[in-house]
């Protein structure tokens, strides 16, 4: 599950982000900017293309969520159906609206062609928002009752609008932004750094970091908030993010790095007072402590230890990101050109990856941090996996066919970028109307 996730979380990004990127450009393109409508119709033909792979992914995580989880799609499918029922309602409009707007060129009128994206970015927003009340609700589980083991007095629309999802739905959607915002930059600012710095490449960087830019700025605001009512909810993940051992009298430290061994954390760096005003935005109340927690409800060391490496890490990443927005507009206000600066530019280039790891690393925290629960507080993980004895030739199976796709995008998305820059206009689809009446005048002509 945490392959399938960790691979399509990064395709279901572009689902969300990328649509308005093409929007902007495609609007540009009709206010007279020719390179901007250049651009907008590659980025379609690029959207396509992971949205077809992401389409794949999405299904085989459909299908792992039954097969790898019946401990909890059998107890609580009711609670959980009403969210997965629209997700996959948003994902069939957003694939009618992306085919619409690909196969619109030409055929549509230009004022109305680029709305076309509305309809996609929408869905995409919602199937996100859909999946994250999922997620939400094991943090927070909430919506129904459980009486002698059975799950009883269901309220679907509850569950899915539980307490925390606009915050958690918040802190992803601006964390999409980033992610496709600073790999597409990425992108011009390598071919920026190979010479190729036209104003098609200076106009590709400007638009998708811009949008990167306000999300890196917000994202730390809305983080720290989503932080809050944890040491209530989950104290047992806010000790293991804090490597709190015990509560302390007054302000809890803040501890960077160092590794969780037998109940204690060793090698850590200290900052007196400043954990507590990360965790409890307060300089004098103290982070709950690991030894409050009931033994059998505690993660083990190894999980405390990700947990801990992993949220300071998104910190770390997603601090460094911001740093950079920062520093380009600022020199930009100073009439200075940093795209003109190579060692920007490949800062530019590492901020795709980046990230993608910030983001990576946020999910790995929340999961691992929920440990020994699915559920949180009701369910154990233990008690909702399967036993199949096959697992192992499944796990072996998805991961020969994400790397299949990987590659297969990989090379499909180089193939494209190699024409274009050879000077091809427009990349034929393999179907569509142009192909279809390509393929029927070669039929009658023969």
């Amino acid at each position: 599950m945490a392959l399938s996730l960790g691979s399509h979380i990064v395709l279901a990004c572009f689902g969300v982000a990328f649509p308005s990127m093409i929007f902007v450009v495609h609007i540009l393109g009709l206010r007279g900017n020719a390179t901007a409508l250049t651009l907008a119709k590659r980025w379609s033909k690029a959207s396509a293309v992971l949205f077809a792979i992401g389409a794949v992914s999405g299904t085989v995580l459909s299908f792992e969520m039954g097969l790898l989880w019946p401990g909890l799609m059998g107890k609580y499918g009711d609670v959980l159906g009403l969210p997965f029922a629209f997700e996959g309602m948003s994902f069939f409009i957003e694939a009618i609206f992306l085919g619409i707007y690909l196969y619109g060129w030409g055929r549509m009128s230009p004022k109305v062609h680029p709305f076309m994206l509305l309809p996609m970015a929408a869905a995409g927003i919602f199937g996100t928002f859909c999946v994250l009340s999922v997620n939400a609700w094991m943090n927070w589980p909430t919506g129904f009752r459980l009486v002698n083991g059975e799950v009883t007095d269901v309220h679907p629309w509850r569950a899915m609008f539980n307490e925390r999802v606009w915050l958690q739905f918040a802190h992803m959607w601006v964390g999409a932004f980033m992610v496709v915002g600073f790999t597409v930059a990425g992108v011009y600012a390598v071919g920026m750094l190979k010479g190729r710095r036209d104003a098609h490449h200076r106009l590709g960087f400007l638009v998708p970091f811009v949008f990167a830019s306000c999300a890196a700025l917000v994202q730390p605001v809305i983080g720290h908030v989503l932080g809050f009512g944890m040491d209530a909810h989950q104290p047992s993940k806010l000790a293991a993010f804090e490597f709190a051992e015990t509560t302390t009298d007054g302000a809890s430290p803040l501890r960077i790095g160092g590794v969780w061994i037998d109940g204690k954390p060793r090698g850590t760096i200290d900052i007196p007072k400043v954990g507590s005003l990360v965790a409890e935005n307060s300089f004098t109340k103290p982070v709950t402590g690991m030894d409050t927690i009931p033994a059998a409800d505690r993660p083990d060391d190894s999980a405390i230890n990700i947990a801990h490496w992993t949220f300071q890490s998104m910190i770390g990443l997603g601090s460094a990101l911001a740093g950079g927005v920062v520093l380009f507009w600022f020199a930009r206000w100073r009439r200075r050109d940093l795209l003109a600066n190579r060692w920007f530019l490949r800062g530019v280039a590492l901020a795709g990856p980046a990230a993608i790891l910030a983001l990576e690393f946020g999910w790995t925290a929340t999961e691992v941090g929920r440990q020994p629960w699915v559920v949180y507080g009701y369910l154990r993980t233990a008690d909702a996996a399967t036993d199949n004895p096959w697992l192992w030739w499944s796990l072996g199976g998805v991961t020969v066919l994400y790397v299949a796709m990987g590659i297969a995008g990989a090379v499909v998305l180089r193939s494209m970028s190699r024409r274009w820059r050879e000077g091809v206009a427009d990349l034929p689809s393999p179907y569509g109307p142009a192909r279809i009446q390509e393929t029927a005048d070669k039929g009658a002509h023969a």
